[in-house]
């Protein structure tokens, strides 16, 4: 179940909100880096699917695997962005800890991304978030605690 605060706003629709992540010119570098695109926004269960291009020249270990760090990474932008949404826009949420299970060795090429927000709390959200690869076998799973923080809050 999905707790929210009664005051968050509702940005726009889902297909407005996901323009608006696409066309952004403000994307983080280690978000360009890992190959991050917003594919979908769930707004009512505060759930976001993104696709990742996992490169083989940035993210590959010598066995030519992502490397963990990097999924982890994936992983933890999935449930930040989530935890966006999930404010209505209003907060970012710094990830407090984190948990993940690798399941399967993610090769180079697109990957998808889901992240959640499963409880939405004034001072902590709980969250997961899911990798698969391109023939939808999951690959790491991950959980977390964040720390919703205003916009404005976090700009001091």
């Amino acid at each position: 179940m999905t707790d929210v605060a009664s005051d968050a706003p509702v940005a726009a629709t889902d297909e407005e909100l996901l323009a608006r992540f696409q066309r952004t010119k403000n994307q983080p570098t280690g978000s360009q880096t890992l190959g991050f695109r917003m594919s979908r926004i769930e707004q009512a269960t505060h759930t976001v699917e993104v696709t990742f291009d996992a490169r083989a020249e940035l993210l590959c270990n010598p066995m030519g695997q992502i490397q963990g760090g990097f999924l982890c990474a994936m992983l933890d932008e999935c449930m930040s962005v989530a935890c966006m949404v999930a404010s209505g826009m209003t907060a970012v949420a710094p990830t407090l800890e984190m948990k993940t299970s690798f399941l399967r060795p993610a090769l180079p090429g697109q990957l998808r991304g889901v992240g959640r927000v499963l409880k939405w709390g004034r001072t902590i959200a709980f969250t997961e978030g899911e990798i698969y690869d391109d023939q939808n076998r999951l690959l790491a799973k991950a959980t977390g605690t964040a720390i919703p923080t205003p916009f404005k809050a976090y700009k001091k």
